[in-house]
C-alpha cells in the first residue's frame, strides 16, 4: 500500500498579542494554575487584518515543565467583523529556559516548542473559511507579546 500524502499548510495569518502580567492561582491537581490577560494587538495576513481586543490565556504549568494553554480573544477585521478565537496548545523547552520565559524573561524562540490549534466563530459570510479549516499555529512568547504565525492545513 502506498504512503499517503501528508497535508499540506497554507499561510492565514499572524497575530501580534500584547499581554499582561500573569496572574498565579496556585498549585492545582493538574499543576499551577495561571491567567495571562490578553490587551490587545494586531493580526494580518493576505485576506485580513484588523486589532485584536481583550481576552486571557488559561494556562496551566505542568509539573513536567510543559504549558497547557488555552486562549480566547476577540479578533476585529478592518472591514468591521467580529471573529472568536479558542486558542490551545501546548509550550515546553529545557527546563531553564521554561523557569525565564515564565518569569517574563526574552527567551531564543528556537529553543521552545510552542504549537496550538485554533477554532474560530464569526458571523461574516466571507471569513467562513476560518470556521471550515482545521488552523494550527506556531507561536513564539516575548516578554511582553505572543506572535504567533496560523496556518490553515490543506
Amino acid at each position: 500500500m502506498p504512503t499517503p500524502e501528508p497535508p499540506g499548510l497554507t499561510f492565514a495569518f499572524e497575530a501580534r498579542v500584547d499581554v499582561g502580567t500573569p496572574v498565579t492561582i496556585g498549585e492545582t491537581p493538574a499543576g499551577t494554575r495561571r491567567i495571562v490577560p490578553i490587551l490587545g494587538g494586531s493580526f494580518e495576513g493576505p485576506h485580513l487584518r484588523g486589532i485584536v481586543h481583550a481576552g486571557a490565556d488559561w494556562q496551566v504549568l505542568r509539573r513536567d515543565g510543559v504549558s497547557d494553554i488555552e486562549a480566547r480573544y476577540l479578533l476585529e477585521t478592518d472591514a468591521g467583523a467580529l471573529v472568536t478565537v479558542v486558542n490551545r496548545g501546548l509550550r515546553h523547552a529545557p527546563s531553564g529556559v521554561m523557569v525565564r520565559l515564565n518569569a517574563g524573561e526574552a527567551v531564543d524562540p528556537s529553543l521552545v516548542y510552542f504549537r496550538t490549534v485554533a477554532t474560530f466563530e464569526t458571523a461574516e459570510p466571507a471569513l467562513a473559511w476560518l470556521t471550515r479549516s482545521v488552523v494550527v499555529g506556531t507561536g513564539a512568547r516575548h516578554p511582553a507579546q505572543v506572535v504567533i504565525q496560523f496556518w490553515t492545513v490543506t
